[in-house]
């Protein structure tokens, strides 16, 4: 009940904010260049990350207001931390007008993480006990056991333009990404807490691997990586905001490499969207693959997520809020993956407020993934006195499905505050997801 509470104020706190930012939607054309500014405090819940706190400064240019609504440059800044300890530092900018025809977007992002998720390779194959991190069970070890720490500093710029066929673009992008990865930093965890609250010092499961060298030490502490991507797209949505019908869908192949690790992936994602009742009913579903084409991926770079073009700053893997909703973040990695998500999308009610246009929507879901190209895990260095089975379940791993349903609010089509709720159909993928944020899920 809780959770609930939280979800509603931090609800109503996002209506209140946004509601702020429309001061965009009367530009005036008179020759000279136009600049919006959006200002807004940052105030999200995610069940995996915690409260996000911070702001966020977006600015648009409509050029002399031709080409209202569309913008010509929009430049989005955001400083933002999570109660959990990661965080967003980012500028990202976006403009189809720089280059004749061609769509540039931008991104230099910081994104720590003390205690991001780690829970093994291969989804249900590597053992997840929920009790060694309940400090009310026989068996707990730390809150941080499934955990570890990762920073990401990235560099990303990516193209898109016709290629001369109807609705079908080329997609080319870099990635400059230095990552950063070792273990949970406890003392500074445990700084200025009571005896009685601090994390105890002792091995989890990423120091397990790291002994034992499943992970190996070419790759325990991460490193910089040059990444390559060259894709098709095609897209013939109504609106780019909530859909109500048609497909975008694309083939992206990424290469990446530094001075331990050379590997390619082989991404494909087809979207698409029925309408029911025009303006309200819809009907919308995601198909989505990725898996090593060549060379080894280090284990940091198996919950990369690779799209052809990607607005949040989510790299992580199945699990949360934009993959698997209500599934624990991270909890489906290997080499190859295979996810899907299905709902509905009802707007309800239309309303006007403040002199804007408004709808709220609900979004029953079901989401599902499995891991399809399993990681090679050596135990060789796995002790004879430990028992394997709390580790490891070979041939375990199926289809991990959750469902839920979520509220959403629009302000004039285009600003939507997203509130979901999920639910794993198992135990081993944990409990619930709640997320408050921004936008449709795709």
């Amino acid at each position: 009940m809780k959770k609930i509470i939280i979800l509603c104020v931090a609800l109503l706190v996002f209506v209140n904010l946004y509601s702020q930012e429309n001061n965009e939607t009367e530009v005036k054309c008179d020759g000279k260049s136009r600049w919006s500014l959006g200002l807004v405090p940052v105030v999200s819940y995610n069940s995996d990350l915690g409260f996000q706190y911070g702001g966020l400064v977006n600015f648009y240019n409509y050029g002399d207001g031709s080409t209202f609504p569309k913008y010509k440059h929009s430049i989005y800044t955001e400083i933002s931390r999570y109660t959990k300890g990661s965080g967003i530092y980012r500028l990202f900018y976006d403009s189809e007008f720089v280059i004749p025809k061609v769509r540039l977007t931008a991104d230099l992002s910081y994104l720590p993480d003390q205690a991001l998720d780690f829970f093994g390779f291969n989804g249900y194959d590597a053992v997840y006990n929920s009790d060694y991190t309940s400090e009310n069970s026989s068996e707990y070890i730390t809150r941080m056991y499934y955990k570890h720490q990762r920073d990401i500093l990235r560099l990303k710029v990516d193209f898109q333009g016709s290629t001369g066929l109807k609705n079908l673009n080329w997609a080319i992008g870099y990635n400059l990404m230095n990552i950063k990865t070792g273990q949970v930093p406890i003392e500074k965890l445990n700084k200025g807490k009571d005896a009685e609250n601090m994390l105890p010092d002792t091995l989890n499961l990423f120091d397990n691997y790291v002994n034992w060298g499943i992970i190996s030490p070419e790759e325990k502490n991460g490193g910089w990586h040059n990444s390559l991507k060259l894709g098709l797209v095609y897209d013939t949505r109504d609106n780019e905001a909530c859909p109500m019908k048609g497909v975008w869908s694309e083939l992206v192949v990424f290469n990446s490499f530094n001075e331990n690790f050379i590997f390619g992936k082989l991404a494909a994602t087809h979207r698409q969207y029925f309408t029911i009742i025009p303006k309200n009913l819809s009907f919308v579903y995601r198909l989505a693959y990725q898996a090593n084409i060549y060379g080894k991926s280090p284990y940091y770079m198996l919950p990369y997520m690779i799209y052809s073009y990607m607005p949040s700053s989510t790299v992580d893997g199945l699990g949360g809020n934009k993959t698997l909703r209500g599934m624990i973040r991270n909890r489906v990695v290997g080499d190859g993956v295979v996810y899907g998500n299905a709902e509905f999308r009802y707007k309800f009610v239309r309303f006007k407020f403040i002199k804007q246009d408004w709808y709220l929507a609900l979004n029953p879901f079901v989401d599902a993934g499995m891991v399809v190209q399993k990681t090679k895990i050596d135990k060789t260095g796995v002790p004879s006195t430990i028992d394997q089975s709390l580790f490891f379940n070979e041939n375990a791993e199926a289809l991990h499905l959750t469902y839920g349903c979520g509220l959403h609010i629009a302000l004039n089509e285009n600003f939507v505050v997203a509130a979901d709720i999920g639910f794993p159909v198992k135990k081993a993928d944990g409990k619930m997801g709640v997320y408050i944020g921004m936008n449709w899920l795709f």
